[in-house]
């Protein structure tokens, strides 16, 4: 590069600054270049920080609303649970209740069953 600058000024002197040589010149050419460079550098990875600052909170805001919402899944899911061991302990407690009045209806149909046994025994012994 600094073969071209020297070729391209034709060594001598500039017009514009006549104490600056086609050496000093390609320098400052590089200087500036490598001067722009490393400011684009600079403005590049301010914008990635930015970038990745944004990314981390979204990130974050993201995982706070999973969470969110896992807890109020849980405590839906845990009502419900209470809910249907409610509705068993009812169903149990109906089906008991069908099972004792069974039982007293059998107990009366066999009592009234002993009973009239009991008077053809008496009415056979006659």
């Amino acid at each position: 590069m600094l073969a071209v600058a020297m070729v391209a000024t034709g060594c001598k002197k500039a017009d514009d600054n006549p104490n600056m040589g086609p050496a000093q010149e390609a320098g400052a050419a590089i200087d500036n270049a490598g001067a722009k460079a490393a400011a684009e550098s600079r403005e590049a990875a301010e914008r990635v920080d930015a970038a990745t600052d944004r990314a981390g909170e979204k990130i974050e805001n993201a995982a706070d609303r999973a969470g969110e919402n896992i807890d109020q899944a849980t405590d839906r899911a845990g009502e419900k649970m209470r809910e249907a061991g409610a509705e068993v302990r009812q169903e149990s407690r109906e089906a008991a209740q069908d099972v004792k009045e069974g039982a007293a209806n059998a107990t009366a149909a066999t009592g009234r069953a002993v009973e009239r046994a009991g008077e053809k025994i008496q009415d056979a012994s006659k």
